[in-house]
Order: structure tokens, then sequence, then C-alpha cells
């Protein structure tokens, strides 16, 4: 029997070598496509639809509906537009759902994907940083296993198995440091979008890749490796390791540490959700450690990277703080690259909206709802609104 699976976010990076995964793993003959989804890319997605046999192809951006009817035209794969179109596809019952659509976008479909029980293969980590409460609770009441697809907490997943939560005493999260982990600060301050999306290891989307050169990508990780492991703050750690083969690491009580080590490859940690709870041939490139020659570990600097600081700052203050972090982060990142504000202020501008609105979310208790985290992802971003406009003088 074929399973039913939807990968929402297919024409970003996660979605793209989901589906060609899936293809590898036998396309429409081995799976039921049900949904696929992307956004300005119609061209790509209508092209995925038709490949993988989908059902369904949506489009977030309601203006090229047209453009998505057109390239499916005779396809018999119906055509949809927009955040309530996402969600309602989202509601088709699949026994896998991949979660790859990027920001606090990709919350709602998640969501709705969660309540089909089966599988959540969750790429989105802005569903956890915001609403894990809600996502967690949604996921245990309707018997959904989730399983993280970050390389990072994929790998601690895997190095957890078969281990209980006494015996862990940390979690080491690594970071490569993206193109700036050598600059000087002064350097930084002139940075430009070009060369923050530049990642020497990875290849990734625009957006990810400049959240990996602030290190906000890193600081959604932690927040995130607290709700998905239930562990302390303090229990997890960040270290720089700049050739991006160990992915993270766990350490056990009586002084072991289990590393888990792999290419710089998405292909990994989505083929082990794509799989579990079995492990299969992947088509990924074998490490040759001979030629690697050494593996490099140096302390992160919350002082260079202030958003590790703020991470923590979200972390004491619980509730939806995180809803607004997140919102913050985003709002910067659109202003960076508007270049209208440097590198940077991106993180001043996030605290001075965490400061400001952090506080009354802050005491939120965990039987909130998707509107109240929607409300705190409002009001953060027109704080950020009036932070920019009074930092460019508009």
């Amino acid at each position: 029997m074929r399973r039913r699976v939807s990968i929402f976010g297919s024409t970003g990076s996660v979605g793209q070598n989901t589906v060609s995964l899936i293809e590898e793993a036998g396309g429409p003959e081995a799976f039921e496509v049900v949904a696929v989804s992307g956004a300005g890319n119609v061209a790509l997605l209508a092209e995925q639809a038709r490949r993988l046999g989908a059902r369904i192809a949506v489009t977030a951006d309601e203006t090229r509906l047209d453009a998505l009817r057109d390239a499916l035209a005779g396809s018999g794969v119906e055509a949809a537009a927009g955040q309530a179109a996402l969600v309602d596809a989202a509601s088709e019952p699949v026994d896998w759902g991949m979660s790859a659509i990027v920001g606090v976008a990709g919350l709602a479909p998640g969501l709705r994907l969660a309540e089909h029980g089966g599988i959540l293969a969750l790429a989105n980590k802005e569903s956890l940083v915001c609403a894990s409460d809600l996502l967690r609770r949604t996921c245990g009441a309707c018997g959904t296993r989730l399983l993280p697809v970050d390389s990072e907490h994929s790998a601690i997943f895997q190095a957890l198995r078969g281990e209980t939560a006494e015996d862990v005493e940390r979690i080491i999260l690594t970071a490569s440091g993206g193109p700036f982990r050598d600059w000087p600060t002064e350097k930084m301050a002139f940075a430009t979008p070009e060369q923050a999306k530049a990642h020497p290891n990875w290849d990734m989307g625009v957006r990810i890749s400049i959240d990996s050169a602030t290190m906000f990508n890193k600081a959604l990780e932690v927040i995130e490796a607290r709700a998905l492991f239930d562990v302390a703050p303090e229990v997890i750690e960040v270290v720089v390791h700049p050739q991006s083969i160990v992915h993270s690491m766990v350490g056990f009580r009586d002084g072991s540490i289990m590393a888990h080590l792999g290419p710089s490859d998405m292909r990994g940690p989505i083929g082990f959700a794509l799989n579990w709870p079995e492990r299969r041939t992947l088509p990924l490139d074998r490490l040759d450690f001979a030629a690697l020659g050494r593996l490099d570990f140096l302390p992160s600097d919350p002082e260079r990277f202030p958003a590790l600081r703020l991470a923590r700052q979200v972390l004491d203050m619980g509730g939806l703080s995180g809803a607004v972090f997140n919102a913050a982060k985003e709002a910067a990142l659109d202003a960076f690259l508007m270049r209208a504000i440097g590198f940077l202020d991106m993180a001043v501008l996030v605290e001075h909206v965490l400061e400001t609105a952090g506080p009354a979310v802050a005491a939120e208790g965990p039987g909130y709802d998707l509107d109240a985290v929607t409300e705190a992802d409002a009001e953060a971003r027109r704080l950020a609104g009036l932070w920019v406009a009074a930092f460019s003088g508009n």
C-alpha cells in the first residue's frame, strides 16, 4: 500500500531535497502524493506536481494562481492559492507530512498536518519557537510522531535513541559560524546581503543562510532544542564547528559523548525522517576521514553574535516570547534585505522588540491557541516597523 504524503514548502531547498528522495524511492509508484506547496516559483511547483502525480498544488501567492493553473493545464492536478488554501490542503489526511514552509507562515499548515496522526517531519523550526506548547499538545492529542528535520536536532534525536532522559547531561549544538566567523565586528557592520547569504558549507535558501550568518538560526535551534527534548536551558550548549561534519552531540552523566557525523547534505536528516523507524540507503557521499584530516571546535561568542544571548533571554521569559522573538527576527531580516538597516542592526532591533513586547506575553500560559500566537507575532512586527522607520528617519 502506498504511503500518503504531502510536502509543504516543496520548492525550497528542503522541499526540493524531499522531492528528490521520494522520486529516488519510487515516486508515484511508492507514494501517493496528496499536496505540494510553494510560493513564487510556480513553474517548479507545477513541474513537481506533475512528476509526483500530486492531487493538489498550492501557491502561497494568490496573485500567481492563474499562472499555476496554466502550468498545470491538462495534468489533472488541482491548483489553489493563498494561506487558507494551504491550510485546506494540509487538512487532507496523510501518513507523512513535511512542514518546510519558511517562517511563521508554516505554523498553521504544520498544525493542521499534526492533526492527522502519523508522522510530522518538521523543518519549520519557527513552529516550535513560536508555539511549542500548542504544537506538542496537538501532536500528543492526535497521536502524531514529531520528527525533527533540522540537521542538528535530527542528530540529537538519533543520538538519544535507546537512551533515557535522566542520563542526559549536555546537549551540544554545533554551528558552522557562517561566512563571518573570522570577520572582526567592525567589518561585520558593513556586510551586505550578498555576502551574508554566501554560506560556506550548506546549500540553503537566502533567508536561512542569512540567519546562519547572524547566528539567529542557531538561536532558534537553542529554543527548539529546549522544546523538543524537554531539557533545562543550561543543559544546551553551542560550539562553532567550521567543517559542519559533526551535526550535534549528546553528553551523558557517565562522561561519554555521542556525536552524530555526516556530510553537509540535508538529504541525510530528511531521509531519516522519511524512512523512520528504519534506515535505508541514501544517495549521500560517504565521509573520508583521512581526507578530512581534522575537525575543529571553537567557543561561540554571544558578544559578536548576540542572537545566542537573546535566545537565552527568551527561554528565561517563557510564554509567547518566542513568537515575539521570531517575528522581530523576520522583520529585521526583511529590513536588512531592503538595505534599510545594517547587518549588526538586526540584533539591536530584535532586542528592542523583545524587551518592549516580551514582558506582556511572557505570562501567557501553556493553554494558548493559534490566535494568541498570531496576535503576539503581529504586535512584534508592528513594533519592529516603528523601530525601522525611526532608524531610517522615515
